[in-house]
């Protein structure tokens, strides 16, 4: 997130001087870390959670297309810097990779037929193909039909135009762009409180984590893409508007093999349903994944619990961010989720073999002994106040920001980096208003279709995503 508003602020206004602190020793080590997150470039191709199915009310695939539009800002924006020689070569940082939904059982595959059925006519999911045949699906995925028992009812979709994303390439390249072209990156740098100036500015008060030398330094605009920390920095801001929020941490696990012979017979993203309780970042897939050019398969996430916001946390981080207007709405959210806690306890229970024998849901044929677990990022699930419930726990992406546009923080997971153009571009706008009219003409050269739907237009959106496929080397 930081990374792409960097980047899109100094494509905008190179004249305008960028700091960007860290606090570890590189950039990219926490959620971005290509083994931190399942690589997915989240277009609704696969994941179900965009499009539930509501008791007695027909599919919706407003949410679905909605993601689906944002990813394609974001395709179009990395085409742009692949372009001008910002990105390095697109297979450093994403590969074409068939996204897939594959279900078990009378209830879902009657939910993903019509699925099917309402996202075929949608511009976007032009392509989408839909199989109950064994024959078929063995073609798409063969690991999924290999010694899969008979008469059990199964289905699957597939969407070739599905794709793997190396998140943390992505910002490394990004940020290797940026201080090559003037802007100061200072790891090792610890933010430590933000204090609003009479004259509008922030001073912010950060240290040297090796030493401990503090310092400050002065902004007219300060964005906290910190993660799972952005909470407690936007509370040491003092602004009214992060009243009433909180977060509930909940980390991953995948299991990973690099077995050759295995990851040949697999080269698709596959999601399926969640399970009961179970949070949408927590839905069960097995991946192809391409990091720095090798491929290996993964499969997760397995919810695992730790009071840190981070990785690189703090153990006190779930008790410090607590605050008497955000106690009531986290209290609500415990109350009102008991689904969530017993799927998280039967998660914290499950050994290595438990885990292996979730994966033969997908690959009968899978072996203990193939794979091993490996840990993934934290996420920090947003808790805020709702006038009728008391308190929400939500699973997307929000950003916070000042009522006057001097400082925000982005909080939450999912959809996340995938996203991560339109939301920095929501942000300028909310931010910027003196400055963004004037940026318009040249986000149009960053973003062809900037401002316009391509779901209600078929042959612009089949030109868009025909023109950034050949760009990043996407082609099926």
């Amino acid at each position: 997130m930081s990374a792409t508003l960097g980047t899109l602020l100094h494509e905008l206004q190179p004249d305008w001087k960028i700091v960007a602190f860290e606090r570890l020793s590189d950039v990219a080590q926490e959620s971005s870390n290509p083994w931190n997150n399942a690589g997915t470039g989240h277009a609704a191709l696969c994941e179900l959670n965009y499009m539930p199915q509501q008791k007695g009310a027909p599919l919706d695939p407003a949410k679905a297309v909605s993601i689906n539009e944002q990813f394609q800002q974001s395709r179009q924006f990395w085409s742009s810097l692949v372009d001008r020689g910002v990105l390095d070569a697109p297979s450093t940082f994403i590969n074409a990779t068939p996204h897939m939904t594959f279900v078990r059982g009378e209830k879902d595959v009657k939910y993903l037929k019509d699925r099917y059925e309402v996202l075929k006519q949608q511009p976007l999911f032009d392509g989408i193909e839909y199989s109950e045949d064994s024959r078929v699906i063995n073609k798409w995925a063969p690991l999924l039909m290999q010694q899969r028992r008979k008469g059990e009812p199964f289905a699957a979709t597939r969407v070739p135009a599905g794709t793997d994303v190396d998140f943390g390439a992505l910002t490394h390249q990004l940020f290797d762009h940026l201080t090559e072209s003037g802007v100061t990156l200072r790891t090792n740098h610890e933010v430590k409180s933000l204090k609003k100036q009479k004259d509008g500015t922030w001073l912010v008060n950060y240290r040297t984590t090796i030493g401990r030398t503090p310092n400050q330094v002065k902004a007219r605009f300060v964005f906290v893409g910190a993660g799972g920390w952005a909470l407690k920095l936007l509370q040491r801001s003092g602004i009214p508007e992060i009243k009433g929020y909180g977060v509930f941490p909940i980390g991953g696990q995948f299991l990973k093999t690099s077995n050759p012979k295995i990851v040949a017979q697999h080269q698709a993203k596959v999601y399926s349903q969640a399970s009961v309780g179970a949070p949408p970042m927590s839905v069960p897939h097995l991946d192809t994944r391409v990091v720095g050019g090798e491929a290996s398969l993964m499969f997760g996430p397995f919810a695992t619990f730790s009071p840190k916001f981070l990785k690189n946390g703090s153990m006190l981080d779930i008790v410090s961010q607590v605050r008497t207007h955000n106690l009531w709405p986290m209290l609500r959210v415990a109350f009102a989720n008991p689904d969530l806690i017993t799927y998280l306890v039967g998660e914290l229970m499950k050994n290595h073999a438990k885990k292996v024998d979730s994966l033969r849901t997908f690959m009968p044929t899978a072996k203990d002994e193939d794979w091993t677990l490996i840990d993934a990022g934290q996420r920090a699930q947003v808790m805020k106040k709702d006038a009728k419930k008391g308190g929400i726990l939500q699973f997307g992406t929000e950003v916070v920001a000042a009522g006057d546009g001097s400082i925000a923080g982005l909080l939450g997971a999912s959809p996340g980096a995938s996203t991560a153009v339109p939301i920095m571009l929501d942000l300028l706008k909310k931010c910027f208003p003196a400055e963004y009219p004037g940026w318009e003409s040249e986000l149009r050269e960053l973003i062809p279709t900037f401002g316009e739907k391509l779901n209600t237009d078929a042959a612009l959106a089949a030109k868009s995503i025909a023109a950034t496929a050949a760009t990043l080397g996407i082609n099926e």
